[in-house]
């Protein structure tokens, strides 16, 4: 028969899930994965400045995930807006470069129309950046071969977002926001073997020292298990 663990009240964090029958079958979690001295950087910022302690948690999120042992990055918003970004260069080079060359009344149809496709263009990444990409920071999959069933594949894809909680009456230091879904599923996305939500926050104060240098065993700890907890999450 299975059991059911009452979950401790939290401040900090906010879980959608349900357990999993056999933990067992779970792959690998972050927090049996070690990371090796010599492969640390000591990352330090300004204390001061939330912008660059948001960023360095951000790029140490994406260097642990990104671990061999864990999930493969998928650069799909990166490539969204590179793409994006030199298409409106290249519109504005070509626009400026035949304006150039050819008389101004000859060239200004085409000026006119390379300056709305620019514009477009423009508007097209600012809108991609703002509705589709949001506070996302980390996308990754990972392919397992399946420990009950021989000879198949499951799929596991986690996406992670974040943000910054100012200073509140309830709160003296901001805090680092993660937003966690993960799906791991077989045949090809077809069937659903577990999913799960995760939201966790915890003060900039926890993961930095007073001169800046960041904690990045303890922020590590702290990101793995909530990584493995939507691990847990539903199963089919």
């Amino acid at each position: 028969m299975a059991r059911t663990k009452a979950a401790a009240p939290s401040t900090s964090s906010e879980k959608a899930r349900s357990p999993s029958p056999d933990p067992a079958d779970r792959p690998l979690g972050p927090l049996a994965v070690t990371v090796p001295a010599s492969e640390r950087e000591e990352v330090k910022v300004n204390n001061a400045n939330m912008t660059e302690l948001k960023n360095a948690c951000d790029d140490a999120v994406k260097r642990f995930l990104s671990r061999p042992e864990l999930f493969k990055q998928i650069y799909l918003h990166t490539d969204v807006r590179l793409a994006l970004g030199w298409l409106s260069v290249f519109v504005a080079a070509g626009t400026a470069f035949y304006g150039y060359k050819v008389d101004f009344e000859k060239s200004k149809p085409v000026v006119t129309i390379g300056l709305i496709v620019y514009i477009l263009l423009t508007i097209t990444s600012t809108l991609y950046a703002y509705f589709i990409e949001g506070d996302t920071i980390f996308v990754g999959k990972r392919k397992t071969f399946s420990k009950r069933v021989s000879f198949t594949v499951e799929l596991e894809r986690i996406t992670l977002s974040s943000s910054t909680i100012p200073v509140s009456k309830s709160s003296s230091s901001p805090s680092y926001s993660v937003a966690l879904h993960y799906v791991r599923s077989t045949n090809g996305g077809k069937t659903l073997l577990g999913r799960g939500r995760t939201k966790g926050a915890a003060p900039y104060t926890k993961f930095f020292d007073d001169k800046g240098v960041m904690h990045q065993e303890a922020f590590e700890k702290w990101v793995g298990g909530l990584v493995e907890t939507s691990m847990d999450g539903k199963a089919a």
